[in-house]
Formats: structure tokens, C-alpha cells, sequence
């Protein structure tokens, strides 16, 4: 863990790294449903695009964090 000059609070941390992890599996089972409900063609031609935008962005950001 870096020193960045502040105290960290390991159980707030903690407990937000597992409100996360729950948050997370909620959306990875929300996209399974609709993955095995609709086609991705489905999905591209009716889906709202200002909503496919903001899920493609936020998995992008969850990917460049973790990585």
C-alpha cells in the first residue's frame, strides 16, 4: 500500500471493496440476462444508444482501473 501522507481506514476500505464486489456481480449477472435473452444485433439496433454508450464507457473504466 502507498504512503500517501493520509491514514487509511482498512475497515471503511474493506467494506467498500465488498459493496463493490456485490454491486459488480449484480451488473455481470444483469448483462448474462440480457446476453442470453437478445442477440447482439438485437441489442445494437433497438437498444438505446446514450445507454450502450454509458456501459461500454463504465466497463472500460472498471477494466483500466483494475489493470
Amino acid at each position: 500500500m502507498q504512503d500517501t501522507g493520509k491514514q487509511v481506514d482498512i475497515a471503511r476500505l474493506r467494506a467498500d471493496l465488498t459493496a463493490a464486489g456485490v454491486e459488480l456481480l449484480s451488473a455481470h449477472c444483469a448483462a448474462d440476462r440480457i446476453r442470453l435473452k437478445y442477440s447482439p444485433q438485437d441489442i445494437v439496433a433497438f437498444g438505446e444508444r446514450r445507454a450502450l454508450q454509458r456501459a461500454i464507457a463504465s466497463a472500460e473504466a472498471l477494466h483500466n482501473f483494475f489493470s
